[in-house]
């Protein structure tokens, strides 16, 4: 009763630590970008003016888009914020408190409860699970999907529990709205369905198992139904992309598996590094390699193992043969896999977990976001758009942005909640135009015969007058 009592408050501990990781000081840490821009818009034009979404964000690779149910789950959050884009930021925050929740749940019934809290506990500490909560993102959401898809296949393949196949259906179905790398995640689901239905073949519960996986095909289906529309309208050109990705194999993806085998040291070092200090490539990670098997052995009896060696290798392999950049948020899939690995490893080294456990979370939290300055991206944005409405006098203005890895939908976004006399220049060449310079060298913000669209499209023109507001230079056309 004592044990019990003190995992209740140890959990409690947790998760006040993962609230306070993600939620300090969120507006002053988020990003806000030129895709959380784009977001916020087309959710505002779905609240407000009623245009149901069809489509999600266009992946960065091809003209594939996700489907636009990230989109609906943000609406409730945009509008009880009054449309500020924390509101979105902070339904990601709570996802991310979710998934330590979720990994405590998931660890506790697979290998007990001092697992549960170890990896809870590195869950809720670890700097990239951390980063990517603090802001509005699709894949964002992507680790609690994942979990979550995979507690329910050891659900229904453990435990008979067959009414909980269409909410697996639904979960995978949202981890597949959150990045298109939730397709690896449809092997490991299958290959356990296809031995869940083998238990029961033989059995009266065999019809029930076949009934509910049919109605879990038709409800994946139907969340699929807003991308099939979408396609039936525009000549399936998302489908047509998709087929072209892995038909032009030469730059995206590598079906000769065993070249990718040697990438999997790399990758394997990746997701450690990016768990402990949210970087690529600064540690050797190869020194925990022992350890995972030392856990792997001792947990060979036990059938959650398997189930979770199995999402692991299917992972990793599936990573190893993507021949572009892998970026950290790419492995969302699969970081509360290896911190289950790592948390279940911890607890049978018994005396020696404690000081090892310390290390890690003390690496953990001295890379945590909060120890910088904040970035002030949504307060900078806002600046800049109240600075150029009271600039432009009330007459009618276009937008150009230069900077390497930005758009301008952000600031876009404010000027159309404040109704703003923005001009699209396809619609109309007003007489003055706003260049905002984000480029670091400053050297670089030459607006003038720039061939950036906009400046082109606007003609020729002179500098009128020219301001620095936050760091950013700003020009009159």
């Amino acid at each position: 009763m004592k044990f019990r009592l003190n995992v209740k408050y140890s959990l409690a501990f947790i998760l006040l630590l993962a609230a306070f990781l993600r939620f300090y000081r969120i507006a002053a840490y988020m990003e806000f970008l030129g895709d959380q821009g784009r977001d916020v818009a087309i959710v505002w034009r779905f609240l407000q003016k009623g245009d149901l979404m069809f489509i999600g964000p266009q992946t960065s690779i091809g003209n594939m888009y996700l489907g636009p149910w990230y989109y609906y789950l943000m609406a409730p959050f945009l509008w009880l914020a009054r449309f500020n884009p924390v509101g979105p930021a902070v339904m990601v925050a709570l996802f991310g408190l979710a998934t330590v929740w979720l990994t405590w749940v998931v660890a506790k019934e697979w290998f007990g409860e001092r697992t549960g809290t170890l990896a809870a506990l590195m869950a809720a500490a670890s700097p990239v699970m951390v980063y990517y909560s603090i802001f509005s993102w699709n894949p964002n959401i992507m680790p609690f999907f994942a979990l979550l898809s995979m507690w329910l296949v050891w659900r229904i393949w453990q435990r008979g529990e067959v009414r909980k196949i269409p909410w697996l259906a639904l979960s995978l179905a949202m981890a597949l709205n959150s990045h298109y790398l939730g397709l690896l995640l449809f092997p490991v689901a299958g290959i356990f369905w296809l031995l869940g239905l083998k238990k029961v073949w033989k059995s009266p519960e065999r019809k029930i198992f076949i009934r509910f996986s049919l109605f879990g095909i038709l409800l994946f289906f139907f969340s699929a139904s807003p991308l099939i529309l979408f396609d039936l309208k525009h000549d399936f050109a998302n489908f047509n992309a998709f087929k072209q990705f892995f038909e032009v194999r030469q730059t995206t993806v590598n079906f000769k598996f065993y070249k990718g085998l040697l990438k999997v040291p790399e990758i394997f070092n990746q997701i450690v590094t990016n768990l402990l200090l949210r970087k690529d490539y600064l540690t050797d990670a190869y020194f925990l390699i022992p350890l995972l098997f030392w856990g792997i052995w001792k947990e060979r009896r036990n059938q959650a193992t398997w189930l979770l060696l199995t999402w692991i290798t299917v992972g990793i392999l599936g990573l190893s043969n993507y021949k572009q950049h892998i970026y950290a948020h790419y492995y969302g899939f699969l970081y509360p896999a290896i911190i289950l690995l790592l948390a279940v490893s911890l607890r049978h080294l018994k005396l020696l977990a404690l000081p090892i456990v310390g290390c890690l979370i003390y690496l953990m939290l001295a890379n945590w976001h909060g120890w910088r300055s904040p970035n002030y991206q949504l307060r900078r944005t806002l600046a800049i758009t109240k600075f150029i409405e009271n600039k432009s006098q009330g007459d009618k203005f276009s937008l150009a942005l230069l900077a390497k890895q930005n758009y301008d939908a952000p600031y876009r976004y404010f000027f159309t909640l404040d109704k703003a006399p923005l001009v699209d220049l396809h619609n109309g060449i007003p007489r003055q135009l706003f260049v905002i310079c984000e480029l670091q060298n400053k050297d670089d913000c030459k607006p003038l015969g720039n061939p950036l669209w906009e400046i082109a499209a606007f003609g020729w023109a002179k500098i009128d007058k020219e301001w620095e507001i936050k760091g950013v230079d700003i020009f009159k056309l």
